[in-house]
């Protein structure tokens, strides 16, 4: 695969055999020659887990302190006191069957999807476009609730839902380049300790098994496992 100009530059500056501290690992990822664009951070976990088993599934959501830098739509189904408590909370559309009736046309210009739990038998006839994008509303992720005030603050204040893929792997964005290192510090401390709490039960063996940082256009930094767990 060629690689460009600024890809190449920056694999010069990273030693890929080297595994570093989260804190060390930022500050190399910031020094780093940078695009025209802001790009985003990104964590990526390997898991020793089998996604193939039900119980084995790592799946939520988390709110980081320090958000994510980016402006969230947030799209509400719901009827009475909860459409409106949804309103008040900032949602950007809210609404019943006239939402349901807009993404049956094909209308998909949100980020999150919120739906109460009265709303989910109507909202599950759309499975078929909601789900290949990732956009259906489920309760371990705290889209489907009663709470839609709630629901509608943590998403516009950067909650990252995240799944295992099949290869038992997390990519997680944990905020933009521009941000402090510090604050992005925060966030990777903070996506590291909600990893670990989503250990399943049924999981033997070694569970945080490797973990990498990077950013949209940077090749992956390798990070102290044992460094970030203690921390």
């Amino acid at each position: 695969m060629k690689r460009s100009k600024l890809y190449r530059a920056r694999l010069q500056a990273v030693d890929r055999q080297t595994r570093y501290p989260v804190e060390d690992a930022i500050v190399l990822l910031k020094g780093l020659p940078v695009p025209k664009f802001d790009e985003t951070v990104e964590l990526a976990f390997k898991l020793g887990v089998d996604p193939r088993q039900s119980d084995q599934v790592v799946r939520g959501a988390i709110v980081l302190p320090r958000g994510i830098g980016k402006a969230v739509r947030v799209a509400v189904i719901a009827e009475g006191e909860a459409a409106q408590k949804a309103r008040d909370a900032g949602a950007d559309t809210v609404g019943f069957e006239d939402v349901l009736e807009r993404i049956k046309g094909g209308w998909l210009e949100f980020d999150v999807l919120i739906a109460t739990p009265d709303a989910m038998r109507q909202v599950r006839t759309l499975g078929r476009i909601l789900g290949p994008r990732g956009l259906m509303p489920n309760p371990k992720t705290g889209t489907v609730t009663d709470d839609t005030a709630l629901a509608v603050q943590e998403a516009k204040a950067g909650r990252v839902e995240y799944r295992c893929d099949r290869g038992g792997c997390v990519h997680m964005p944990i905020g933009k380049l521009s941000f402090p290192a510090e604050a992005l510090a925060e966030n990777a401390q903070a996506a590291v300790q909600t990893i670990l709490r989503a250990r399943p039960v049924a999981a033997k063996g070694t569970y945080l098994v490797a973990a990498t940082l990077c950013s949209t256009m940077s090749p992956g930094i390798r990070l102290d496992i044992r460094n970030a767990v203690k921390a």
